[in-house]
């Protein structure tokens, strides 16, 4: 079970605005992979913080609003299917961790992030399962999680037949028949095989040249 030990420590090291770190869908085959950046506010503590993976759906969503009242701020990024091909999946992780830290509404003095290092002149510690030991990574998986999969249940409409609300993008057997069946959309995951094998395997990445499209706010949140 994750705990504030991290986070006192860092308080009564000098620190004073530590935000937790985690990403979301790093293992899926369509669509971005999403992070989120939480800065708990210690005076509005939040009973329940766990390891988004190991809640239900039901109580990732009550916990996902309580952390979005409570805490001193969070903040959502990506990085897309086309950043994910371009690059790598821990690349493109590392790009969506950034994009969230940036995109809070205060200054970090510290980071906790799960397992990796971002490319950011801030203070750091990447910890190993963080989303099971530290309340702010595991606010963050949560946050991060709910956004993520509030998008696919989005996307299940625009590209049906792939059961992406109840997948979640990942190699679901229905997801996999989707491919077979259909192929892939333009934001599947081209880098990874099954989604080379449903397009016949002839997908050898993109040109050396080919222009990133603009991230912008599509993830939009305070």
């Amino acid at each position: 079970m994750p705990t504030s030990r991290h986070e006192r420590f860092l308080r009564q090291s000098g620190y004073r605005v530590i935000a937790g770190v985690d990403e979301v869908g790093r293992g899926a085959l369509f669509g971005p992979v999403f992070a989120a950046a939480v800065v708990l506010n210690p005076d509005r503590p939040i009973r329940g913080l766990d390891d988004s993976k190991k809640l239900t759906p039901e109580r990732r969503e009550v916990l996902a609003r309580r952390i979005q009242e409570r805490a001193s701020a969070w903040a959502v990024g990506a990085a897309t299917a086309f950043e994910i091909d371009h690059h790598n999946i821990l690349e493109a992780s590392r790009m969506a961790m950034a994009r969230a830290v940036n995109r809070l509404a205060v200054a970090c003095d510290y980071l906790l992030v799960d397992a990796i290092r971002i490319d950011l002149d801030i203070p750091q510690r990447g910890l190993i399962r963080g989303d099971s030991r530290s309340f702010s990574i595991a606010a963050a998986s949560i946050v991060a999680k709910v956004a993520r999969d509030q998008a696919m249940r989005q996307w299940d409409q625009i590209f049906p037949g792939y059961g992406l609300g109840s997948n979640k993008g990942y190699s679901a057997p229905e997801h996999l028949a989707g491919l077979r069946r259909t192929g892939p959309t333009a934001l599947h995951r081209f880098s990874f095989a099954p989604v080379r094998e449903a397009r016949g395997g002839d997908w050898a990445g993109y040109p050396i040249g080919v222009e990133l499209p603009e991230q912008g706010a599509l993830f939009a949140c305070p």
